[in-house]
């Protein structure tokens, strides 16, 4: 009888079995879409490395940018949510949550969370509230793309003024 030769061991495979596709959820307001915004979206494409990446962006709600920012948004969160959606690179929109963030974030099952450089919100306690729901999401903070220029702050600003 002829020996049997292994190919690899199971142990073997399992280490070199890569997703095809990581799965990579930034948040924001999106108020008004600038090349900041654009970088930031590159950003976390380029995450995904030696897999397919697949864009997931979360809107914030109208009610938690009146909360956080002390001011409704320039647009509707439905507004916002049809204007990112257009945007290359972008795979999937959807509207954030209005309380707890997390069941949302859990349902797409990120594989990376991208935060922007300047992001605050709901960041606390995150690593260990998806801990607790069995993700084993890695974060990560985002660089700035020359936030003197391009922050909506500071382009609202430079709107009213050329509006006076």
């Amino acid at each position: 009888m002829m020996p049997v030769k292994k190919l690899r061991s199971e142990k073997k495979i399992k280490q070199t079995v890569r997703p095809i596709i990581t799965r990579v959820m930034i948040f924001g307001t999106f108020d008004i879409v600038h090349k900041g915004h654009k970088h930031l979206f590159e950003q976390a494409r380029a995450l995904a490395k030696k897999t397919q990446p697949f864009l997931i962006v979360s809107i914030a709600r109208d009610k938690n940018v009146e909360r956080i920012k002390g001011r409704a948004p320039r647009h509707t969160q439905h507004q916002r949510l049809t204007t990112v959606a257009k945007i290359v690179g972008v795979d999937k929109v959807i509207l954030g949550a209005v309380g707890d963030h997390i069941p949302h974030i859990i349902k797409e099952k990120p594989n990376i969370i991208a935060l922007g450089y300047d992001q605050t919100a709901y960041v606390r306690g995150l690593r260990a509230a998806l801990k607790t729901a069995g993700l084993k999401t890695k974060i990560v903070r985002l660089k700035p793309h020359k936030p003197h220029l391009y922050k909506t702050s500071i382009i609202q600003q430079k709107t009213k003024s050329i509006k006076a």
